[in-house]
């Protein structure tokens, strides 16, 4: 049976390589039978800012109620962006500020060393591509915007398993390599556990 798969260009423009890694993605979870729906960041109209941390609720605009409500629903989170400067690109980075809060993503409780997991029951798949050979960004750079959103993000929330594809270089990347890369993420789509 199909789950239900969200998949998140992280990426500020659809019209990128990102955005046809994300459009890739999502055809071949549709192909493999699964009900499949996108957010493109770039495209929502929030402020990434969370101004007042957590001591006062800052209420989600639209866009991000109805981001929260596709978590909610969905199976299976797959996430494509690009990595800058080691880590997400900040509309990512703001997005997960003002969606994954308390009361959704996890919840202390008294006492207690760990949060509560409050997403658990989900998976997510990444999808990250940059310009820094994909070998260098893990053994030297020792991957922070993947441990970012693996560790200190989704499985803090409980999401597990997460997979992880690693492209890159990307600057001047012929044809060919591109399109290697998209068969490649439309091969981890078709195998959504």
């Amino acid at each position: 049976m199909g789950k239900r798969v969200l998949v998140i260009l992280g990426h500020p423009s659809a019209v990128s390589l990102c955005g046809a890694l994300a459009a890739s993605y999502a055809e071949a979870a549709t192909a493999a039978g699964h009900d499949v729906s996108r957010l493109n960041l770039g495209e929502l109209d929030f402020d990434p800012i969370l101004h007042e941390g957590y001591r006062r609720i800052q209420p989600l605009e639209p866009d991000l109620e109805h981001a929260r409500a596709a978590i909610h629903r969905a199976d299976h989170l797959a996430f494509v962006f690009p990595v800058w400067w080691g880590g997400v690109p900040a509309t990512l980075k703001g997005f997960l500020d003002r969606v994954f809060l308390p009361g959704f993503a996890f919840q202390y409780r008294d006492g207690a060393l760990f949060p509560d997991q409050l997403l658990k029951g989900r998976s997510a798949d990444l999808v990250v591509s940059m310009d820094t050979p994909p070998w260098y960004f893990r053994w030297i750079y020792r991957m922070p915007a993947v441990h970012q959103m693996r560790r200190t993000t989704l499985e803090f929330c409980g999401i597990r398993p997460v997979r992880t594809l690693l492209l890159g270089p990307v600057k001047d990347a012929p044809t060919a390599r591109r399109e290697r890369w998209l068969a490649r993420v439309q091969r981890l789509a078709a195998r959504i556990g």
